[in-house]
C-alpha cells in the first residue's frame, strides 16, 4: 500500500499536462456527439479531496464524471485492463487505478483512502457495477465508509441519458444528449482512527440515496430521457 501510495503522489508535470490534453479531447467529442452539459458546479468544493458519487447506467458514465472538474479524477478498475500495457496506460493516464477482482473489498477501500490522502477528488459508484431503470438501485456502503475513514465531503452527481447512449451489454455507442447535475455535498466527519461507526455509515448512505435519486431526476430530465 505504501508502494500504491508513493505512486499516486509523484506524478510528473508531464503526465498532468498529458491528463488535461487527453481529458478535454474526450470533452469536445462528448459535447459534440452527445451534447453533454453539467449543471452545479458550484457545489463542488474548491479545494482538497472528496468522493464524486455517480449513478451508473453505462460505461460512459466513467468519462463524464470526470467532466465535473477541471482537476484530475481517480477511479478503480478490475487490474485484468491493466494487463495489456497500451490499455493500462491509457487508464492510468485517465487517473484510474487497478484493483484485484476477487480481492476482499478492504483491498479496494484502504486504495480509495490513499487517493484522498494524495489530495485527489475519487469516482466512488454507491450502486456498484451498471444498473438500469430510473430508479437508484441500493447503495453499497463503501462511499460513506472512505468519507469517515477521511473526513471527506461526498458530492452525488446524477448522470441522464447515458442509458440510452450505451446500455449494459451493448457494444454500440448511440448519439443521445446527456447531461450531468452535481448535487449540494453531503459533509462528513472524520471517523477516527479506529473502527468506523456503522449506524453513522448506514445514516450517510441513506443521505446519499435520497439526493443521489434528486439528481438523477433532474439530469433524466435534462436529457430528455
Amino acid at each position: 500500500m505504501t508502494k500504491f501510495r508513493a505512486r499516486l503522489v509523484g506524478q510528473s508535470f508531464a503526465t498532468k499536462v498529458a491528463y488535461v490534453l487527453v481529458r478535454d479531447l474526450l470533452l469536445v467529442l462528448c459535447k459534440l456527439y452527445f451534447r453533454v452539459t453539467v449543471s452545479g458546479r458550484e457545489h463542488l468544493p474548491k479545494s482538497g479531496p472528496y468522493i464524486i458519487a455517480p449513478v451508473h447506467r453505462s460505461n460512459i458514465d466513467t468519462p463524464l464524471s470526470a467532466f465535473v472538474t477541471r482537476r484530475r479524477v481517480r477511479f478503480m478498475g478490475k487490474d485484468s485492463l491493466w494487463k495489456q500495457k497500451q490499455v493500462g496506460a491509457f487508464l492510468s493516464l485517465l487517473g484510474g487505478f487497478p484493483v484485484t477482482r476477487g480481492a476482499a473489498d478492504l483491498e479496494a477501500l484502504k486504495r480509495c483512502v490513499a487517493v484522498l490522502d494524495a489530495g485527489e477528488p475519487l469516482v466512488m459508484f454507491p450502486e456498484g457495477t451498471r444498473q438500469s431503470g430510473a430508479t437508484l438501485h441500493p447503495l453499497f456502503e463503501g462511499p460513506a465508509y472512505v468519507a469517515l475513514k477521511r473526513g471527506v465531503p461526498i458530492v452525488p452527481v446524477g448522470i441522464g441519458g447515458t442509458e440510452r447512449v450505451m446500455r449494459k451489454g451493448s457494444k454500440m455507442i448511440w448519439p443521445h444528449k446527456c447531461h450531468v447535475t452535481i448535487g449540494s455535498p453531503i459533509d462528513v466527519e472524520h471517523g477516527g482512527n479506529g473502527r468506523v461507526d456503522r449506524e453513522r455509515m448506514t445514516q450517510i448512505t441513506a443521505e446519499l440515496a435520497n439526493r443521489l435519486q434528486t439528481v438523477f431526476d433532474d439530469a433524466r430530465r435534462r436529457a430528455g430521457d
